[in-house]
């Protein structure tokens, strides 16, 4: 085996910048030291508890600076006590007319999610749990409901009678606020069944169904506006206590919308909270993770009676040294298992003597202690690559480090490119569909994507009425028309036909002189008033309909994610803090959104053409190159074969030859030098070459 040093050139940055979101999309999440905020673990898991025995609701604010970990913490409070309460992870809003919609989808999208280790939903289980409780409550002679309980828990091939289970849970559960009894129990039933349990978790969640969809349900409606949803997260609530409680948790509250003053919306979120505690409902624990500063600034615009409802606080705390130490220790793991011999410090290349000078009051935040340890592993790293000559850095032998020189712009660009690979990836595997999304949500992306790129004059709410959210309009660039957008996925015809309606008025009134609907879906038959009056706008007119692709949505989110981290203060860059502007200034060097179909169809971007691939199926390899160069220019220097891993990790068609023709490339460029080339392929090092 290599020795330290070896590795350790050889090697990734182990502090490298690993932003934290929604804790169901998280794939790998970074290591864990469970003496870190074990204080506010145990109060939340007391809590729980409590809950799971009276099944009173209760919410509490966690709280903390910028880097002490809150949106982490909360991914490890589910990892730990999923077993004890199902996890909803909840987006930040972007319209307060529709915060309960968006908190039933964000509900009903982490409750489909199957805990770790288990085999089906936090739906599924959360129903399973409910039944077992009936089931012990059932006579003897009810003795056909319980085949069907033991039909649902696969023990048996028992025909279920659905107006039974109907019957038997509005009997055990009660009517007594539970919102649209029979359609909800109903629907309830279609989760049992394979060919229904998409469209029953759809309706459930919000989704404006079609009329066949609706009929296969046995409902009349889908939930299309505040009071259903808050019904059904009532009904939700009945259901939750008769089992485990509900964790809600509302994180990156930066991100949510904003009132008239440009102050945050947090009244609206207590007004949700209040209703709750008014409404008497059961077994959720409400968190509301938020920044210390933020909370300082917009909380003395919340009622004071609606503050009251959250009493509990629970504070995230800077991390003691030792904590601090662990920490390091548990990113530097990996990297010490495959040296021989193993380093006697747990944290070498840096040491304690530094973390105390740097910190002297012996505590700081998670993200200090990592930042600093990405500084001083790579000066080490550096230090090594000049084999060892001096200067050497003064920290080696207990020094103060220095402070880090602000990163090149170059090598912020190539870490955020290779960041967004990152996200764009999850966003892929999450959002396998346009309708997974809000059209609301949709347009706000949009929106954000056109702030970007410096369009101007951008104004929510084109349309009027109950689809408002669904729109938006902007100056046109060099010219002075308006153009309005107006996206919608809703398969209802009803509700398409109200939108075209809206739509129709927004035109009478001159409020845009050219309108542009977004729609994947279909536009319904010829027949119905609403593809009617679609085609009195969209046809042979200057209006456009405009088929959005599922790539475009993806880019849309990711671009989505970047600003909810940037605004939470939770996106660093080579070390460096992110502002929003610096964000914008990257996606339009990059020129990254110019792949969204979308944004060219729009004529915000230059059409792009499409690289064909060959009879053979070649694949285009410029991605991987750029992905190559970002790496090297982020890490300075490695290992070949380091670099050969990742690439194979990103792009799974790429090949060992295809890499290092690759590599021989960007050496011919002169933007990369391979330091040792006479040695074998596993011993090869590399490096950026900077430009003079």
């Amino acid at each position: 085996m290599a020795t330290i040093d070896e590795v350790i050139k050889k090697s990734l940055n182990p502090f490298d910048n690993q932003a934290a979101g929604n804790f169901w999309e998280e794939q790998e999440s970074p290591p864990t030291v469970e003496s870190i905020h074990q204080k506010p673990l145990t109060q939340i898991k007391s809590l729980i508890a409590q809950i799971s025995q009276d099944h009173q609701t209760r919410s509490l604010i966690l709280y903390g600076d910028a880097g002490t970990g809150k949106t982490h913490f909360m991914g490890q409070i589910k990892e730990q006590l999923n077993d004890q309460a199902f996890f909803v992870y909840i987006e930040p809003f972007s319209q307060s007319d529709r915060i309960w919609q968006h908190i039933l989808r964000y509900t009903v999208d982490s409750l489909v999610n199957a805990p770790v280790g288990q085999a089906d939903s936090q739906l599924i289980l959360w129903i399973k749990s409910c039944l077992s409780t009936i089931e012990k409550q059932l006579k003897s002679d009810q003795q056909k409901f319980i085949n069907i309980i033991k039909g649902f828990f696969g023990k048996t091939d028992a025909e279920r009678d659905r107006q039974l289970f109907i019957d038997i849970l509005k009997k055990t559960i009660g009517t007594t606020g539970i919102y649209n009894a029979n359609e909800f129990f109903g629907v309830l039933y279609d989760l049992t069944n394979p060919d229904l349990y998409s469209l029953a978790c759809e309706w459930l969640k919000g989704d404006d169904l079609d009329e066949e969809s609706l009929k296969k349900l046995r409902v009349k409606q889908s939930i299309d506006d505040e009071d259903k949803a808050r019904g059904i997260l009532g009904n939700f609530s009945k259901i939750s206590a008769k089992t485990q409680p509900i964790v809600l948790c509302f994180d990156q509250l930066d991100s949510i919308a904003r009132l008239p003053d440009g102050s945050l919306d947090l009244q609206a979120l207590f007004n949700v909270n209040s209703t709750i505690y008014n409404g008497k409902w059961k077994g959720f624990l409400i968190i509301i993770s938020i920044r210390t500063s933020t909370w300082n600034e917009n909380s003395k615009r919340v009622q004071p009676s609606d503050l009251d409802r959250a009493s509990i606080r629970i504070p995230l705390k800077r991390i003691t040294l030792e904590e601090g130490e662990a920490l390091l220790a548990s990113r530097l793991y990996p990297v010490h298992n495959q040296a021989s011999p193993k380093p006697v410090s747990p944290i070498y290349p840096l040491n304690q003597q530094v973390l105390e000078k740097v910190f002297p009051s012996r505590k700081a935040t998670p993200r200090n202690f990592l930042m600093l340890g990405r500084q001083l592993f790579q000066d080490y790293k550096e230090w090594l690559f000049r084999d060892r000559q001096p200067p050497q850095p003064k920290w080696l032998g207990g020094g103060d480090p220095p402070p880090p020189p602000p990163p090149p712009w170059e090598i912020i660009k190539a870490e955020f490119e290779l960041l967004w690979q990152q996200e764009f990836q999850k966003v892929q595997e999450k959002n396998t569909k346009i309708t997974l999304l809000a059209a609301s949500d949709l347009i706000w992306m949009l929106q954000q994507a056109l702030e970007a790129l410096q369009v101007q004059e951008i104004k929510p709410k084109l349309i009027s009425g109950k689809y408002a959210s669904y729109s938006l309009s902007y100056q046109q660039p060099g010219k002075r028309e308006r153009v309005g957008i107006v996206w919608t996925e809703d398969p209802n015809m009803t509700s398409f036909f109200n939108v075209m309606n809206a739509c129709q008025k927004a035109i009478q009134q001159n409020l845009c002189q050219t309108m542009y609907l977004l729609r994947a879906g279909g536009v319904g038959k010829p027949n119905l008033a609403g593809n009617q009056i679609y085609r009195q706008i969209f046809t042979y007119t200057n209006h456009s309909h405009i088929k959005p692709s599922l790539s475009s949505v993806h880019y849309l989110a990711t671009y989505h994610s970047f600003v909810k981290s940037v605004e939470a203060n939770e996106l660093l860059l080579v070390g460096k803090s992110i502002t929003l502007q610096e964000l914008q200034t990257l996606i339009r060097e990059s020129k990254i959104l110019e792949k969204c179909t979308l944004l060219q169809d729009l004529g915000i971007l230059s059409k792009q053409e499409p690289v064909p691939e060959d009879k053979n199926g070649k694949k285009d390899f410029r991605p991987v190159k750029d992905f190559l160069l970002n790496i090297i220019k982020s890490q300075g220097y490695m290992g070949v074969p380091t670099l050969m891993t990742q690439s194979s990790s990103q792009f799974s068609f790429v090949k060992e030859a295809d890499v290092q023709l690759l590599i021989e490339l960007l050496c011919q460029e002169q933007k990369v030098k391979i330091i040792n080339p006479k040695a074998k392929l596993q011993d090869q090092l590399i490096c950026f070459i900077a430009k003079t």
